[in-house]
């Protein structure tokens, strides 16, 4: 009776596997994705905080008659925020090309 039991759970414990393996690209894949899309939200976030501390700088350089600053100031902010969104989407993109292509190795 302990022979057929085991045996029994046995042929479960391997038709679950079997069932399980068929899904564990795809869990992969999504894994990837959720975390690429939080490095490129983070980054975004990131780069909206430094320019806004740059553009209160040119402002306070504009009341204070320094228009070159303020533009000097406003330049620098920008091209802060637009190079960590580059590198977020950059990293999304690399994340999501991986998990595409551990899904399409393990269907």
């Amino acid at each position: 009776m302990k022979k057929i039991i085991t045996t029994a759970l046995a042929i479960c414990f391997l038709c679950a596997g079997t069932a399980l393996a068929g899904d564990f690209g795809n869990r992969i894949e999504n894994r990837l994705d959720r975390r690429g899309d939080r490095i490129d939200t983070r980054f975004d976030a990131r780069g909206e905080r430094i320019n806004s501390r740059f553009d209160v700088k040119a402002e306070r350089a504009e009341a204070n008659g320094h228009a070159n600053r303020a533009a000097h100031l406003d330049r620098k902010g920008d091209r802060v925020e637009n190079r960590l969104d580059r590198k977020g989407d950059r990293i999304d993109a690399r994340l999501d090309r991986r998990g595409q292509r551990f899904d399409r190795r393990h269907p």
